[in-house]
């Protein structure tokens, strides 16, 4: 990935609030853990610069990768606006795959489509917000595959890095690669840089990465109850 995109995603996430940082006042996740960083790339729809530089990030993944597919494909629902700037940049059919299926009319998984069979032979890249421990883009891989697409890669605009999702997509067959704009490290070292925090946090951040699920109870914020 080129070092330019990710530098200029890191500053304009860290910049307005998409990533936010915060060792000593950790946040609280859904899974109940406390994690000292904070991802909501929804803030990056905000702004038609930022909605351009993540669909730039994404063509510069496709040209360096040589990435060939016929339908571009969003994660519900981070995912779509997304998938659907990178489409339209692209002139490509776009559909998007949800959690799961409706529960009333055509009990629909995959939208865009008027039946799944239409994927069928057709070549899929998955666009993903976020790669947290990777479950639901792994569900969307294999919601395309079961609809009988091939899913050539996955993007993201930015990933934590975690070890469990490099193990899920690394159980895939065939395999699927999962490339992201951003990675933790980097912006690590690009907050570091900007002045977006100090050399302490900067430690207490790294301890993160090492063990994401330990590094709260160490910190004297033991995980609660899920939300």
């Amino acid at each position: 990935m080129s070092n330019s995109y990710a530098a200029d995603l890191a500053e304009a996430g860290l910049s307005i609030g998409s990533i936010r940082l915060s060792p000593e006042k950790p946040f609280r996740w859904a899974s109940g853990y406390y994690m000292p960083i904070y991802n909501d790339n929804r803030i990056l729809l905000s702004d038609w610069k930022y909605r351009s530089m993540v669909a730039s990030g994404f063509e510069e993944i496709i040209r360096s990768r040589k990435l060939q597919f016929d339908v571009v494909a969003g994660t519900a629902t981070a995912g779509i606006p997304h998938a659907t700037t990178l489409a339209d940049r692209l002139r490509q059919p776009m559909v998007y795959v949800r959690s799961s299926s409706k529960g009333h009319g055509l009990q629909n998984r995959i939208e865009g489509v008027t039946a799944p069979a239409e994927l069928a032979g057709k070549q899929v890249l998955l666009v993903e917000d976020l790669i947290s421990t990777g479950g639901s883009s792994i569900e969307a891989v294999h919601a395309l595959r079961e609809a009988g697409a091939k899913v050539v890669a996955c993007v993201a605009i930015f990933t934590y890095g975690l070890d469990r999702a490099a193990e899920r997509f690394g159980e895939l067959d065939p395999a699927c690669p999962c490339v992201p704009i951003l990675e933790y490290d980097q912006m690590i070292e690009i907050a570091l840089q900007k002045n977006h925090i100090n050399q302490n946090e900067q430690k207490s951040l790294l301890e993160w990465r090492s063990d994401p699920f330990g590094w709260g109870a160490s910190h004297g914020f033991p995980p609660e109850g899920e939300s």
